[in-house]
């Protein structure tokens, strides 16, 4: 791409009146480039079995092609049509909670021979339809897809299958390496294989979620497969990945997709990022997200494929915040911002998650502040456009864990449930991630399985519980050849099929935190006594006794005060810090600037943490860009860090000289 899009999805199908052209009229005067359509309307396209109405999607070409508006032609299939249900009942995904009804999106089995044949066909038809047009310049294939929690026969007989070839058709290694002989569970025929869906084995239950992430590559990569076929070459091919769910959020590590494999099927990664705003926005959300969609190829840059509008109830943004939520994006290597949706629609399940525009069809205050930001891009693009980071710091994640923390929660080592709620495994990673964010301090998302170590002076390991040897081999040579460490609890304490190492905790790294321990509760009351000071203990305590170690911190309690709460230790060339419970705040931050100072990867803008959030990289012509952004309702001042241009207002400025920030603005600095 050679310029920044922005724009947002467009539904013809959903206007209550005919406003093509009024729409595209606003759209340009908005500088909007770009709209996003087709990707949820089969129904539409495909009203009967091989019957197929495109005058939606023609409209909707010939106008934006008509006023110079570029087209993403999305695969229509993460909501199938009644027909197709009404023909094939099997094709909607048989999950633990039962067959779902018709109704919602997202309900089908994405491996059943029925949809798929379907589904390839209006794919094809749609691809026969687009693929020419002067104004398409990509596809989306389905949307934030995922294995929707399928369990049916056909999908557990290919588990069976895929373990069959993971253990050379080995029982015995495979009962073994699960601990079948639990409660009876062994098998000792293929044949009678039982149904995954009631199993109280972990390590099953956590291959069964690996093979079905693994469905969602395969699917993927069948999509791309058929919309290349029909692609330009200067056409790309994205997806609409999305996060875990949290606080009503984006929010964490996905479970039923692993990002790293499944966007090796795509050109261009493309993400859907919601986020708090109002009192609560502070880009920590944002960035999050598109760290990890730059992480999951290799540093290169994405699409926000959605984003909000005005939102849900409360999500509406304050003055300044549509515009200062969109240069946030661009701050973390988005190249591209678009709305969910233009319009809010008037009917149906989402009718209050609104649009760019409200039901009035009108222009109003967060269309305006749009046009604020297509003006600036449009004039602008050259210098943000293609932004490049080269992160020190980078955080290693993992689906294994994340799933076997669903199996043995952090809280009561049980599945989740089966005794009360838990904190898991994402709320460790965004702990030290906001932590870190807090801090100025940008980071990159490694791969537990894969990945380059040694392009970082400090890597963090939140609760990595499960991981193969080879990954932790991999840690002890990073610290060795003169890295920096930082894990968590629960790091290092089963291998790759869930099984607890029989040996001293942490597995293999125990001589490189020298530390180790055998005991670990809750905190029932206790605290961690830190640099004089005493704060809460959190979620999990591991009762750390030094071997070499230095104890940075240690337990405020009557029964645990003989032990480490956190260490540090030098190992080869490199040194290795354990944090044996989450830790508040206020602690956490200090833990983590005394460790960013000893790998060196302290500069300027954590100096600024606090007052301004940075973000930076060198931009498409070569340059350094930097990005000072005021997440606050007050004004600040800051010191120029570099010389260079103000890129929205065209001013010099030296480094040193005063610039003033208003509330939800920015400065973005070209040097």
């Amino acid at each position: 791409m050679d310029k920044l899009l922005y724009g947002s999805a467009y539904y013809d199908e959903y206007m209550p009146t005919d406003r093509i052209t009024t729409d595209t009229e606003m759209m340009r005067s908005a500088g909007h480039n770009v709209v996003r359509i087709a990707e949820s309307t089969w129904s539409t396209l495909e009203p009967q079995p091989g019957v197929f109405d495109f005058s939606h999607v023609d409209r909707a070409i010939d106008a934006m092609e008509a006023a110079g508006i570029s087209v993403i032609v999305g695969t229509p299939t993460y909501a199938v049509p009644t027909w197709l249900v009404a023909s094939h009942p099997d094709v909607l995904a048989e999950t633990r909670a039962g067959t779902p009804h018709y109704g919602a999106r997202q309900i089908m089995d994405i491996a059943h021979p029925a949809y798929r044949f379907h589904a390839e066909r209006v794919i094809r038809e749609l691809m026969k339809h687009t693929a020419q047009r002067k104004g398409v310049i990509g596809f989306q294939i389905d949307n934030e897809t995922k294995h929707h929690g399928t369990v049916s026969a056909p999908v557990q007989r290919a588990f069976v299958r895929h373990l069959r070839e993971e253990f050379d058709d080995d029982l015995d290694a495979l009962n073994r390496a699960f601990g079948l002989d639990y409660w009876s569970n062994r098998v000792d025929a293929w044949e009678d294989f039982p149904d995954v869906r009631a199993t109280i084995n972990g390590s099953l239950g956590a291959a069964f979620d690996r093979f079905r992430r693994g469905l969602v590559e395969d699917f993927l990569a069948w999509q791309a497969g058929i919309v290349r076929e029909y692609a330009r070459d200067d056409q790309f091919v994205t997806q609409n990945f999305d996060f875990d769910w949290g606080p009503g959020w984006s929010y964490g590590v996905q479970p039923a997709v692993d990002h790293f494999s499944a966007a090796r099927t795509v050109d261009i990664a493309g993400v859907d990022i919601y986020h708090p705003t109002q009192s609560r926005l502070t880009g920590a959300e944002i960035a999050f997200g598109g760290d990890m969609m730059r992480s999951v190829k290799d540093g290169a840059n994405y699409l926000v494929l959605e984003t909000q509008a005005q939102g849900q109830l409360g999500w509406l943004p304050y003055p300044g915040q549509l515009r200062l939520q969109a240069y946030s994006h661009l701050a973390s290597g988005a190249d591209g911002v678009m709305y969910w949706h233009w319009h809010s629609i008037h009917h149906s399940f989402e009718t209050y998650w609104k649009g760019v525009l409200s039901h009035d069809l009108e222009p109003n205050p967060v269309y305006e502040e749009s046009a604020v930001v297509g003006r600036e891009w449009e004039k602008h693009s050259d210098a943000l456009l293609h932004l490049r980071k080269r992160n020190r710091v980078a955080i290693m994640v993992s689906n294994e864990a994340l799933t076997a923390l669903t199996w043995f929660t952090l809280e009561t080592g049980f599945i989740d449930g089966a005794f009360g709620s838990s904190r898991g495994y994402n709320d460790v990673v965004r702990w030290l991630y906001d932590a870190l964010f807090a801090l100025n301090v940008e980071v990159d998302f490694v791969h537990a399985e894969g990945g380059r170590l040694d392009d970082y002076d400090l890597i963090f390991t939140p609760a990595l519980y499960s991981a193969p040897e080879s990954t932790l081999e991999r840690l002890r040579e990073y610290v060795a050849d003169g890295g920096h460490l930082v894990s968590t609890f629960r790091t290092a304490v089963a291998n790759e099929h869930l099984e607890v190492w029989h040996d001293r905790a942490p597995h293999l790294l125990t001589d490189v935190f020298g530390a180790t321990y055998n005991q670990f509760s809750t905190p029932d009351g206790a605290g961690v006594t830190h640099d004089g000071s005493t704060t809460p203990a959190e979620i999990v305590l591991e009762l750390l006794t030094p071997l070499d170690a230095e104890t940075l911190a240690s337990y405020d309690h009557p029964a645990w005060d003989r032990y480490a709460a956190v260490t540090r230790n030098p190992f080869g060339k490199g040194e290795a810090t354990y944090l044996g419970t989450k830790l508040s705040d206020e602690a956490t931050r200090s833990v983590l600037t005394d460790a960013l100072r000893r790998a060196g990867a302290w500069s300027w803008p954590q100096e600024l943490a606090g007052t301004v959030t940075v973000r930076q990289g060198t931009n498409g012509r070569g340059r350094p860009l930097v990005y000072l952004l005021n997440y606050s309702p007050d004004d600040v001042v800051v010191a120029a860090p570099l010389d260079g241009t103000s890129v929205l207002d065209g001013r010099a400025v030296s480094a040193g000289d005063e610039l003033g920030i208003r509330p939800w603005d920015l400065v973005v600095l070209e040097g």
